[in-house]
């Protein structure tokens, strides 16, 4: 089962908001009945949003899930067309004797967000376009499985929460480390004192590197780069700053603060949500101080951090220690030994502490074995998914206050209820952005 919802969360983001949230809204209950298929939009068809649509398509294909992808969207054309062309592919080689799968292509997700026989979108984005995504589409009724981070800043997680829980819709944080058993694993071994008392976590996470100059690119053609640009300011057109136009490489947004933190989110928002998953302070705690400091050397285009490091510490006093490392992972030190975890890779001393089980009346976590397919059976049952909306954002938060720290280059404290820097206007200025035209959440 997963972790109920505490009563001081239904309280701030409103107790009656809580109390349907099992049920689907009414919008979808028509167009989605028990034994019909689900509907899927995608929004968002680039490197990761591929890759994400074809696990979706994979999953929906089980019989137990009967769902179908009915519609992409993405503002770079020659991306869309290709997305259409795949998923039709795929359902004529796996379904070869079933009716034939039309896919619609959209530049314009509000126009997908209005069919109402979309039961579900997958938002896979650049970070700054999450907010406005997914609060639209949980207006308009859909389930929700958003690439992590979940937004990139504090306000428009606040946001995000609000308008699922206000609209009763399924939300799935891409954060799939919670899907695997080594992760969960680590997380119930520390969770019930297998380490003994814990003396510090340390997080680690690789560094960004690299560089793209400044020149001028002519504008592809099928690509609609306002649209692209959305909430955030104006730029010249540059492929290297936005995604290559021949195939589906590391696109340059990554690397430009305009449009994301760098690996203090990308790879934070994963490694940090581990983090606060073992200590049990994923839904509505967090820090409650942090000071860091990192590198933002010349690299053009490229202006987020390279290389950091930042202590901060919990309301019970154990300190959490993040920094630059290629290999990234969590390691938990406590009284009675360690243990560190990755993606593949599980260890600990004494080593006798992996050996150990967890009884019935100790702390269990929520079990998925499929991240993609957790998120379809909730949709389908109206369960909560491993990862909902309020997880997605304490684990972003920590990582957002942490590269607030890094550009103020000094300790702040940090209230986790009122999710504010008490007293202090400059870093509290740095909760949210301005954003442009008609994209105000």
């Amino acid at each position: 089962m997963s972790k109920p919802i505490s009563r001081r969360t239904a309280l701030k983001y409103g107790a009656a908001s809580f109390a349907p949230m099992f049920l689907r809204s009414p919008l979808s209950a028509l167009a989605n009945p028990a034994n019909d298929a689900i509907r899927i939009g995608c929004i968002g068809v680039g490197r990761m949003g591929t890759g994400d649509m074809r696990s979706i398509l994979a999953r929906g294909l089980e019989s137990n899930i009967n769902a179908r992808i009915v519609a992409v969207c993405d503002p770079d054309g020659n991306r869309a067309a290709a997305a259409k062309a795949d998923i039709e592919k795929r359902y004529a080689d796996k379904l070869p004797d079933g009716p034939k799968v039309d896919v619609d292509v959209y530049s314009d997700f509000r126009k997908l967000l209005a069919r109402p026989d979309i039961d579900a979108v997958t938002i896979s984005t650049p970070d700054f376009w999450h907010a406005e995504h997914g609060v639209q589409a949980a207006r308009a009724g859909k389930d929700i499985y958003i690439q992590k981070p979940m937004t990139l800043t504090i306000a428009e997680g606040k946001a995000l929460v609000k308008a699922v829980r206000e609209n009763n819709v399924i939300l799935q944080v891409g954060s799939q480390q919670r899907s695997d058993k080594r992760f969960r694993h680590a997380c119930e071994l520390v969770r019930n004192g297998r380490v003994g008392d814990l003396q510090r976590v340390e997080v680690w996470l690789p560094p960004d590197h690299g560089q793209a100059q400044p020149t001028e690119t002519p504008m592809p053609e099928n690509f609609d780069y306002n649209m692209w640009m959305g909430p955030t300011a104006e730029k010249e057109y540059n492929e290297l700053g936005v995604h290559p136009q021949k195939g589906y490489g590391r696109p340059g947004w990554l690397q430009r603060e305009i449009y994301t933190r760098g690996m203090i989110t990308g790879w934070g928002s994963h490694m940090n949500d581990i983090a606060q998953w073992a200590r049990g302070y994923d839904v509505d705690s967090g820090l409650t101080e942090i000071k860091a400091n990192a590198e933002f050397p010349s690299r053009g285009l490229f202006n987020v951090h390279t290389t950091y490091r930042a202590e901060g510490k919990w309301a019970d006093g154990v300190p959490l220690i993040q920094r630059t490392d290629p290999q990234a992972g969590v390691t938990f030190m406590g009284s009675e030994g360690w243990l560190f975890v990755s993606r593949g890779r599980i260890e600990a001393g004494p080593s006798a502490i992996l050996k150990e089980t967890i009884g019935d009346d100790e702390t269990r976590l929520y079990v998925s074995n499929d991240h993609y397919r957790n998120f379809l059976e909730c949709v389908r049952d109206r369960k909560e998914p491993i990862c909902p909306v309020e997880v997605g954002h304490r684990s972003n938060s920590l990582c957002v206050i942490t590269n607030i720290a890094m550009k103020l280059e000094r300790k702040l404290k940090w209230d986790p209820t009122t999710e504010t820097f008490p007293g202090d206007d400059e870093a509290n200025a740095m909760l949210s952005i301005p954003r442009r035209g008609p994209w105000q959440l």
